[in-house]
């Protein structure tokens, strides 16, 4: 797992901001494998970041944009997703354990093997994602 500091991590989501402004400028943020449990991403834009294998363990993700996101194998147990933008989002084998998905906007992710166990999904917009093999268990 890779640590950042509080100035390391704000550089990147500058320099992904950059990025999205202008592809000429930036970079994409690169976030493969972050320890980023409990950080306060709250509505940040991280279209497009690739966070593959990130810990986003309790992370405060409410209103966040990651539309198309690749957060492959992440762990996201416990993360406030509210109203967060997953659109097209590569979920596959994450774990969502205990997530708060309410009113997150789904549709197109890929969720395959992913782990939905006590998910609060009221309100949640499902349409055209893939479940196939999703650990489904309790739903709230």
């Amino acid at each position: 797992m890779i640590k950042y500091t509080k100035e390391e991590l704000k550089l990147i989501l500058e320099d992904h901001q950059l990025f999205l402004n202008d592809n000429n400028k930036g970079g994409r943020a690169n976030l493969i494998g972050a320890d980023l449990r409990g950080v306060n991403l709250r509505g940040v834009n991280l279209m497009g970041a690739n966070m593959d294998f990130a810990d986003l363990r309790y992370a405060n993700l409410y209103k966040a944009y990651l539309y198309k996101a690749d957060l492959n194998n992440a762990d996201l147990k416990g993360a406030d997703l509210t109203y967060a933008n997953l659109m097209d989002a590569n979920l596959r084998d994450a774990n969502l354990s205990d997530a708060i998905l309410s009113g997150a906007n789904l549709e197109g992710a890929i969720m395959r093997l992913s782990s939905l166990t006590g998910v609060n999904l009221s309100v949640t917009n499902l349409s055209g994602s893939d479940l196939t093999n999703a650990i489904l268990g309790r739903i709230e």
